[in-house]
């Protein structure tokens, strides 16, 4: 592989952001990405592909290149090399970059991979605690959560059928193949920008992991039912309910933040999804008027994110013990506060993108020991694991109210 300056550059500046200013990858990488009209679609991947992946081995990187943050440009560029050796890539001489010490960096790689830390790039806090809530699971999660994450659509059958989704992506010259488990889930063959299709701007798919996707399966609402998505985001899961429901009955999506709500409608537009409305929680009076009305509840609840690592590597360095400790508390609050919406006879789905019990089955076991959970009964409980899978890490449990 031939290396070009410009591409480098823009990937180091990228990661200059990410590291030393805190910002997101993603949003980074959107901005980055349009920096130059002549950049072709390998271009802008070589770029996105490389951060995300000095992003993911971060620490390992680091201590092979012996550089400590913050890290000034000297220091990226010795990460990169560091990046570069190990994939077999000659680096130019250039002069931002040293000569690269090959045998060394390769020496040094094969010491640290037996120091799993170090081999999967994680801070020493997050170590501690796969291995105190999974045990001997950890190891494989954390291996399986350092792999890249496959793009993966759902068909929005209020427009198309799988097959007709399959058909059009091929007419673009992107292939996919289905997922088992998952009737509505296509992953694509080879990365694209898939957005650019017609088959997107007509509304025939959104772009959501085939755990995700299990989420709103597991909820099974019916048409005519209603429904209330407590944390709806962005709603790809109140996009999903709305195709289950075949466009039929009532959806209300509540969200705290207003501009995940009026994105949701956006989408909602695009998808032909008629039955959801979006309402924004001020305050507990929001919530007033639904107590005891809904068939059905999802709590998809905030969490450390710590199943969806593939696509998130840079929220293993923002996470902090604190904020886990503060998100636990938050989950108990709005389990207990949510849940009264549930009808008699209605059931509540609480879900989460992690793989900790701590936020997964103990908070459910903790909530039906509460008042509030008394009339609420497990039916069942999903835990989906990265290594399993080969998609995103998450947690259902389906409760029955009596």
């Amino acid at each position: 592989m031939k290396l070009h300056r410009n591409l480098v550059f823009a990937t180091i500046d990228s990661l200059h952001l990410i590291f030393n200013e805190g910002k997101q990858a993603d949003k980074v990488l959107k901005n980055t990405l349009k920096r130059d009209k002549r950049w072709g679609s390998r271009d802008r991947g070589f770029i996105a592909e490389t951060t995300y992946d000095i992003v993911r081995w971060k620490r390992l990187y680091a201590k092979i290149a012996e550089v400590k943050e913050p890290f000034d440009r000297g220091n990226l560029f010795r990460m990169f090399s560091v990046w570069a050796t190990l994939r077999g890539i000659v680096i130019p001489d250039w002069k931002q970059v040293e000569p690269t010490p090959t045998r060394k960096i390769k020496g040094r790689f094969d010491e640290l991979s037996k120091i799993r830390k170090y081999k999967e790039s994680i801070p020493d806090w997050l170590d501690e605690l796969g291995v105190k809530e999974l045990g001997a699971k950890w190891d494989a999660e954390i291996n399986a959560l350092n792999k890249q994450a496959d793009v993966v659509l759902r068909v929005n059958t209020i427009k198309a059928t799988v097959e007709q989704v399959r058909n059009a992506l091929l007419e673009s010259n992107v292939e996919t193949e289905s997922v088992k488990g998952a009737p509505h889930a296509l992953k694509l063959k080879e990365r694209a920008n898939v957005f650019i299709t017609e088959a997107f701007k007509n509304g025939w798919f959104e772009v959501q992991d085939a755990s995700s996707q299990k989420v709103a399966q597991f909820l099974d609402p019916k048409p005519g039912s209603k429904v209330v998505d407590t944390c709806a985001g962005a709603g790809g899961k109140s996009l999903h309910i709305a195709a289950l429901m075949e466009n039929k009955g009532q959806i209300i999506a509540l969200d705290i933040y207003e501009n995940k709500l009026t994105e949701l409608k956006r989408r909602a537009r695009r998808d032909g999804a008629h039955n959801i409305e979006t309402r924004v929680i001020e305050n507990s009076k929001s919530i007033k008027k639904l107590i005891g009305k809904a068939d059905k509840v999802l709590i998809d609840a905030p969490c450390s994110g710590l199943g969806v690592l593939k696509r998130n590597p840079d929220a293993k360095w923002k996470l902090q013990p604190e904020f886990l400790d503060k998100i636990k508390e938050t989950q108990e609050e709005i389990l207990t506060s949510y849940s009264r919406l549930v009808k008699p006879g209605g059931q509540l789905v609480y879900a989460t993108c992690s793989i900790l019990p701590s936020e997964n089955n103990l908070q459910v076991k903790k909530f039906l020991k509460k008042e509030a959970g008394n009339d609420f009964t497990l039916i069942k409980e999903e835990k989906l694991y990265p290594s399993k899978t080969g998609f995103d890490g998450f947690y259902m449990a389906l409760l029955q109210k009596k």
